[in-house]
């Protein structure tokens, strides 16, 4: 398995729609593993194919607690095909935008179509963390970020941080 660098904001490529995976094999798993070990390296909950580059419709999820066994999950081109009207709030963060944290309001309950890691079709039905670290990393396929979901001044407040830094040698 292989660490690989995850794409920081204002990457355009974050706001790049992935494409649908056409077949499950052993170069897709393997890239489901990598993704899997960036993701626990960095450490994080979630990662989307796209934050490492690839804009393919795949993400890992992992929200087991710290000190439990861990619980990996592939998800490969998920679908969110109902979600409830009732909504929750999360802090959330994001590997792409290190450090920065907001709540962000999305539905409570979503129930999502997808592959797994051989290729059978799943149906999942998420609540709370994993509800959420779902649409989040859903969002990033669509090229959409967590900030989208913040007040504009944030968002742009956010944007011009990470541009600043990206110009002057990732110095946030």
């Amino acid at each position: 398995m292989t660490i690989k660098p995850i794409i920081i904001l204002p990457d355009p490529i974050l706001r790049q729609v992935s494409a649908p995976i056409e077949r499950v094999d052993t170069d897709l798993q393997k890239l489901a593993d990598d993704m899997l070990e960036t993701m626990y390296d960095a450490p994080g909950i979630g990662l989307a194919a796209i934050q490492i580059g690839i804009p393919r419709r795949m993400l890992v999820i992992d929200v087991s607690r710290e000190g439990d066994p861990r619980e990996p999950l592939v998800f490969i081109n998920p679908e969110i095909i109902a979600s409830s009207d009732e909504r929750s709030v999360y802090e959330e963060g994001c590997l792409s935008i290190p450090d920065y944290y907001a709540e962000v309001e999305r539905p409570a309950k979503v129930t999502v179509k997808s592959l797994d890691r051989d290729g059978k079709e799943i149906v999942t039905e998420a609540d709370g963390l994993l509800a959420t670290c779902l649409q989040h990393e859903i969002d990033h396929l669509n090229g959409v970020l967590f900030i989208d979901h913040i007040s504009r001044l944030k968002r742009e407040m956010v944007i011009k941080k990470f541009t600043k830094a990206a110009k002057s040698g990732g110095k946030l």
